[in-house]
């Protein structure tokens, strides 16, 4: 099977495209890790993967990846049980209809969406180094055109919009997607991003009550689940783009993402400003 003996780690993968991902690299031959918050939504989550792929030994880490030192400790149980990381898929996000902050007072849209990205690829580079072609696969949003960072005002503390916090943290993706393939040139590791279309998924579920059936007439004109979830899967495990690296793909091809995705000076303060954040002290991964 093609992905026979690979080990992957996917985040947000108890439902949605995550959970697709999970279950079809498992039909695959990989040993997924699903990582999610609810311990019994992630154990429906195994049971069902086992049933849809005889022989698959999915297992499950629990983690609020919204919290750093949750970050952390999940970064330490999985290098604690794995001698190498094959494919991370990082996929948890939100949109927050009204202004949160995270247990370490980050604006909750920057601390799942984009932090959380940065900090656990950056714990488990060793071992995606580790692997003989490591990949990492960063779920972003078309949402990031027309989006800009205001870094004298990233956690938008002045005014607050749900649309336009969740458009940047997803061009943040970007920015950390293309400069980590920069800083990882010449290495083992691949690092790419996508657009996986409007899912029918629980996006937008963290809201409460009032908000759902805002989302459930949205999601009436979203796609299915399965559909959203291919280019992830194609990222993770198709051989044409071994490799590849430093691109955004939308329906499994590379296309061009905004103008503003490509600045470099951007891309570096942000790189910055998040090591600060996230207290890394090393100016690049080594």
């Amino acid at each position: 099977m093609l992905m026979q003996g690979k080990i992957c780690l996917i985040t947000g993968a108890t439902r949605g495209i995550g959970f697709v991902t999970a279950r079809e690299l498992a039909r695959q031959g990989a040993q997924v890790i699903l990582v999610g918050r609810d311990g019994p939504r992630a154990a429906e989550a195994l049971r069902q993967i086992r049933a849809a792929a005889p022989g698959a030994q999915p297992e499950a880490l629990i983690a609020d990846l919204s919290s750093q030192a949750e970050v952390r400790r999940l970064a330490q149980d999985f290098s604690g049980r794995y001698p190498r990381l094959d494919v991370l898929v990082n996929n948890a996000g939100a949109m927050f209809v009204r202004r949160r902050e995270s247990v370490d007072g980050i604006e909750m849209t920057l601390a799942l969406n984009h932090l959380a990205y940065f900090l656990l690829t950056h714990l488990l580079l060793d071992r995606l180094q580790a692997a003989p072609a490591g990949r990492v696969v960063n779920v972003s949003s078309a949402s990031h055109s027309g989006a800009r960072l205001d870094f004298a005002d990233l956690q938008n503390r002045a005014a607050y919009q749900s649309l336009t916090a969740y458009g940047q943290s997803k061009l943040a993706n970007l920015y950390f997607t293309y400069d980590l393939a920069r800083r990882l040139e010449g290495s083992r590791v691949t690092a790419n991003a996508l657009h996986p279309g409007f899912v029918a998924s629980n996006f937008g579920a963290s809201n409460g009550s009032l908000y759902r059936p805002l989302f459930w007439l949205a999601h009436r004109f979203a796609i299915p689940v399965e559909k959203g979830a291919g280019t992830v899967i194609y990222l993770a495990s198709s051989p044409a783009v071994e490799g590849v690296s430093g691109k955004y793909f939308v329906h499994q091809r590379a296309v061009r993402s905004s103008d503003a995705s490509y600045d470099r000076e951007a891309a570096a303060r942000l790189w910055q400003v998040s090591l600060e954040m996230t207290g890394r002290q090393e100016a690049q991964p080594r």
